[in-house]
């Protein structure tokens, strides 16, 4: 039997109907922005397996990395512990995180990031005697797939059969060109009621809904008016950060900085789940004092894994280096002149970049759903053209890694026009 017909007895993957589901490609070997499975066929993964990759497949100096911290500690608990690569991982972060971010606490995964940041603003209200126990999120957002970040989400596709069971979250519209001031009214009007803890936002982008931008100016006006009314702030980085809007965060391009970030995907690298919630010394005093009942009684297993902060620092010291930073460059350079061709084209309705993400909307006479057969068909005919891209509905991205070369740019941008001809 092959690899393929091995996982259809045992495995149930995600997002998937197994029932009507083509066979996956059995994926045995990723070197730079290539993957090639069982059968030898060579894939670009155009993506970066779901965002994660920036550095390509296999690199060297993150596996050295892992290798060595392997050698020397696997894992200690973090719980009444700690070790030199999460203390040094936090000096690392430091640096390049916006300066009123203080404190660190570590999970596993963007969903148990998010879980943390929601978690610690309720607790926060609930340990001053404040009742705070509704969040602001926007319309079409993803946050994650466990209860708090699913709450926040608002791709209804992914979250109806659970929506009796979540918390209280209240969606204003994404302030998209034109949308500014109906956004701004909708956040000014909930945050007066002094009822929320926290606003949760992917800033500037916002990725499962089909890479829907809006400004860092409105973004920002957003955030001073939930200062202003003693509102927390949540940037969701875990898609955002590293690189990916052509700075190292999102809120980077932010006067007023967030209260809590989310951290994930690009973190390591690609290598080792890992996720990190940071937070200003304001809220974390609000759990500090004399009262152990008013401590953060959250904690994962393999919180801080060593291996895993190992393959974090080697990751951000290759954001850092003049090589990434010039590919990033090179890819949002090569991004903008597609967007120039592509854009006059009779079948595309929107385009968009920012950083090395590259959208576009394929027209439709009717709205195109999810999983819907346009997608499902532009899907299967990246794949058989050895491109791994995911459209969202009628809307088909690249966010490649950053070792990806002009000629493999190229053939992801020659395999767009002819999908969008086939459709």
């Amino acid at each position: 039997m092959t690899l393929t017909e091995k996982d259809k007895l045992y495995n149930w993957h995600p997002y998937t109907q197994h029932k009507t589901a083509p066979d996956f490609p059995a994926i045995i070997k990723g070197e730079g922005a290539l993957l090639w499975d069982e059968n030898g066929k060579e894939y670009i993964d155009a993506i970066a397996s779901w965002w994660v990759n920036p550095f390509g497949h296999s690199n060297k100096v993150i596996a050295d990395a892992i290798y060595k911290q392997l050698t020397t500690l696997e894992h200690v608990l973090f719980g009444g512990f700690t070790h030199d690569k999460a203390v040094l991982l936090a000096e690392k972060l430091m640096t390049i995180l916006p300066n009123n971010q203080k404190k660190l606490f570590y999970s596993d995964n963007g969903s148990t990031a998010v879980e943390v940041a929601l978690k610690c603003a309720l607790q926060y209200n609930y340990n001053k005697g404040i009742k705070k126990t509704k969040i602001i999120a926007f319309e079409d957002a993803f946050h994650g797939d466990t209860f708090g970040a699913m709450a926040s989400s608002g791709i209804t596709f992914f979250t109806e059969a659970f929506k009796g069971s979540l918390l209280e979250v209240v969606r204003i519209p994404v302030p998209t060109n034109g949308n500014e001031e109906k956004s701004l009214q909708a956040l000014q009007n909930l945050v007066a009621t002094n009822e929320f803890a926290a606003f949760i936002f992917e800033p500037l982008c916002q990725g499962a809904a089909g890479m829907v931008m809006y400004s860092a100016e409105i973004l920002d006006k957003m955030i001073l008016m939930c200062k202003h009314n003693n509102v927390f702030t949540i940037a969701d980085e875990v898609m955002t950060g590293f690189g990916k809007t052509g700075r190292t965060f999102a809120s980077d391009y932010l006067d007023n900085k967030p209260d809590m970030m989310c951290l994930s995907k690009a973190l390591t690298g690609g290598t080792i789940p890992m996720a990190i919630t940071t937070f200003t010394q304001e809220i974390f005093n609000g759990f500090y004092g004399d009262d152990t009942n008013k401590a953060f009684f959250h904690g994962h297993t393999f919180t801080a894994n060593p291996t895993g902060c190992a393959a974090a620092i080697a990751s951000i010291n290759l954001l850092q280096t003049a090589e990434t930073q010039k590919n990033i460059t090179r890819i949002n350079q090569s991004h903008l002149d597609f967007e120039q061709k592509i854009k006059l084209h009779p079948k595309v309705k929107t385009t968009r970049v920012l950083g090395v993400i590259f959208a576009l909307e394929i027209k439709t006479e009717t709205q195109e759903s999810y999983y819907g057969t346009m997608r499902n068909k532009l899907y299967n005919f990246f794949i058989e053209n050895g491109i791994i891209l995911r459209p969202v509905g009628n809307i088909v991205y690249i966010l490649p890694p950053y070792v990806i070369t002009d000629t493999q740019l190229e053939k992801v941008y020659y395999t767009i026009e002819k999908a969008i001809e086939m459709i």
